[in-house]
């Protein structure tokens, strides 16, 4: 059984007052709180383990590199990778696609051809590849999405053409809260030839992650949204791929041998992991995967179901708020106004009451500009989330309308 109050035990932050008033955070499509196991494992490293690994015969350097080794092989079996060599450890799903778009790029894109990008993507999924783009002389190509926020993948096929080289999409929006149908997209692309890439920032931590059953190419994930530290995180690459792209940093550890006249790299996934990586970072997350699956994907996502049904209903009873978004199939991040008041001003309201959102563009601003607005309110949850705490957005929602309207 989903035991919340038992879940939320685990997570100090959670019981902070702020402003005189119980944090209700509700930003988790930011970044998530991180369990206690989590932040024990890393001052535990810092404090007695801490050492450089790959590099070391001695104790601390040997016990650090096995343990950043299994935390691959925790990472490769969370997402059922076929062989941990495909994932490489990065800074996070900016890192990771900032990596693909630089080293495929580099190896498989030419001037005039063409990249595949959906309307609802983050900005870290939009500006490498236009980067790429200005570098070669290629073109970006958009699929639309409708104003329920879904994605209009029948356009797909009318997209590509045989200059098409790559598709990159987001399979959950992180403003509209959208599951997009990602095993349609991969199968329209494999059946032209073509590599598809999916960020999976806001949803791997809420539903499970099969790349062998997806087939996917590529994949990208951040492990501050996984419940894990920041400046971590992951990506996998089809080894047919990873074999064939060149590496998109130069340092230690992912050379084979040095010389001033030639350089040869190292084997996978080491190619990919120049220099220091945040070792400890990947140990924690591992440890934060390890939370998750403890509590159950299906019992995370059933219960986050609940909320999202409820919020839904409550949100819908409140008077004068725009809901944006409303696809079938959604996790529970709800983006809306309160007419005629500006975003900023709600969210520093809230903020009083000490309710955490966020307010802004959600570094989405493509979206923005789909539907006409300059910013949005998001409140983004998680499994430690309660209904009560639903209730009490409803409550901020009325005040804010009391003080402005």
């Amino acid at each position: 059984m989903f035991d919340i109050q038992k879940v939320r035990e685990d997570f100090p932050v959670l019981r902070q007052i702020i402003n005189k008033k119980p944090l209700v955070y509700l930003d988790n499509g930011a970044t998530t709180q991180k369990p206690r196991c989590v932040t024990d494992v890393i001052t535990d490293y810092y404090l007695r383990k801490n050492s450089s690994i790959h590099r070391g015969v001695h104790f601390l350097s040997s016990q650090a590199t096995v343990e950043y080794e299994k935390a691959r092989e925790t990472v490769s079996q969370f997402i059922n990778a076929k062989n941990k060599h495909e994932v490489i450890f990065t800074s996070g799903t900016t890192g990771s696609l900032n990596m693909l778009a630089f080293s495929f790029g580099e190896k498989y894109i030419k001037e005039g051809d063409e990249i595949i990008l959906s309307e609802m993507e983050h900005h870290a999924n939009i500006v490498p590849w236009q980067l790429l783009c200005e570098r070669k002389k290629a073109k970006l190509k958009v699929l639309p999405f409708n104003d329920d926020g879904e994605l209009l993948v029948d356009q797909l096929e009318y997209l590509i053409t045989e200059k098409t080289k790559i598709i990159s999409v987001i399979h959950i929006s992180n403003v509209l809260g959208t599951i997009n149908p990602i095993k349609k997209i991969i199968e329209i692309g494999h059946s032209h030839g073509i590599p598809v890439c999916i960020d999976t920032a806001q949803s791997i931590q809420h539903v499970p992650i099969d790349v062998q059953k997806l087939d996917c190419d590529f994949l990208a994930f951040s492990g501050h949204k996984l419940y894990g530290p920041t400046g971590i995180g992951g990506f996998y690459g089809k080894e047919k791929w990873l074999e064939e792209m060149p590496p998109y940093q130069g340092g230690g550890d992912m050379v084979d041998e040095v010389s001033f006249e030639k350089t040869t790299f190292n084997q996978l996934p080491f190619k990919f992991e120049a220099g220091t990586t945040n070792y400890i970072g990947a140990i924690a997350m591992a440890e934060g995967i390890n939370y998750i699956q403890g509590i159950g994907l299906s019992n995370i996502a059933d219960y986050e179901h609940e909320l999202l049904e409820y919020g839904a209903a409550k949100l819908k009873e409140v008077g004068g708020v725009k809901i944006f978004g409303n696809a079938f199939a959604r996790t529970p991040i709800f983006s809306f106004h309160i007419e005629n008041v500006h975003p900023l001003d709600t969210g520093m309201i809230f903020d009083k009451m000490g309710i955490a959102v966020r307010t802004g563009t959600h570094c989405a601003q493509p979206i923005m500009q789909h539907y006409g607005v300059d910013g949005m309110v998001r409140a983004s949850l998680s499994f430690y989330n309660t209904k009560e705490e639903i209730d009490y957005l409803c409550t901020g929602i009325e005040q804010v309308k009391r003080m402005f309207l």
